[in-house]
């Protein structure tokens, strides 16, 4: 279970920061998207598919997940890093969200998580159309 505060969020990028205040394991997800973290506290483990053993980073250390590439991941409690994605970023929601449908069943936090992504879409389109003379 993590924690995210979306910082910019449009159809083909993201920036938010992301921790958890207990330890927390999972699976990376596998998307169309590059995701780039920095760890700013804790430590972060990710073992990739294909390998025998995982890695640990501290904070100041700089992560790329690539498009394709699919992780077991863990946060130790009191872990926060920023991360940025970049691609068809659209293609992360079903993963992401998938838990608090079918798991959780936590509508409430679906309901934030969703808002908050389409508020950011249309100030993105808000600005575009401003700028491009429309409006």
């Amino acid at each position: 279970m993590g924690s995210m505060c979306l910082l910019h969020a449009s159809l083909t990028e993201y920036v938010l920061l992301f921790g958890s205040a207990v330890d927390t394991v999972g699976h990376s997800g596998r998307y169309w998207v590059e995701i780039s973290d920095t760890v700013i506290s804790g430590t972060f483990r990710q073992w990739k598919e294909g390998t025998t053993r995982s890695e640990v980073y501290y904070p100041g250390d700089f992560i790329v997940h690539e498009a394709g590439e699919a992780t077991a991941v863990q946060w130790s409690a009191g872990t926060w890093m920023v991360e940025y994605g970049r691609g068809f970023i659209p293609s992360t929601l079903g993963f992401a969200l998938a838990n608090t449908i079918f798991s959780t069943q936590d509508y409430l936090t679906l309901f934030y998580t969703v808002r908050v992504y389409l508020k950011a879409l249309l100030l993105e389109a808000s600005t575009y159309l401003t700028e491009s003379g429309i409006f």
